[in-house]
């Protein structure tokens, strides 16, 4: 599979907003690599030095209410996210193609908006 977007940049980008997540309240569990050299099925590991070939790397991020956003990357450039915010409002959120590890910081910002509120917000001001 050709790698489109470089995983490690892509976990910088978690990274990036964990702390100011974790500010406002939300529980940002560790970023888990799959490695696609690894026989089927492959299993998610939490530490980078034990992947060769990264092939997806994904966060879980829980919020109020039981809120929760899981975000998986593909290198290929496309990611799954789903979500469930109440009993009511659940799924999967539509993300555009990723061209960049770069690029991907803002639809992952919507979507944390969209989950959790303006507790997801980088804009939000800290109480």
């Amino acid at each position: 599979m050709e790698q489109v977007v470089d995983l490690d940049l892509a976990a910088v980008e978690f990274a990036g907003r964990r702390t100011a997540w974790e500010r406002r309240g939300l529980v940002v569990g560790q970023v888990t690599w799959r490695d696609g050299a690894s026989p089927w099925p492959q299993r998610l590991v939490t530490n980078r030095s034990s992947v060769a070939e990264p092939d997806s790397i994904g966060v879980r991020v829980t919020g109020p209410g039981d809120a929760v956003l899981a975000v998986v990357l593909f290198r290929g450039g496309w990611a799954g996210v789903d979500f469930f915010a109440t009993v009511d409002d659940a799924g999967t959120l539509p993300t555009p193609a990723v061209e960049s590890a770069r690029a991907f910081g803002d639809p992952l910002d919507r979507c944390a908006v969209r989950v959790f509120g303006a507790q997801g917000s980088e804009r939000q001001s800290t109480p």
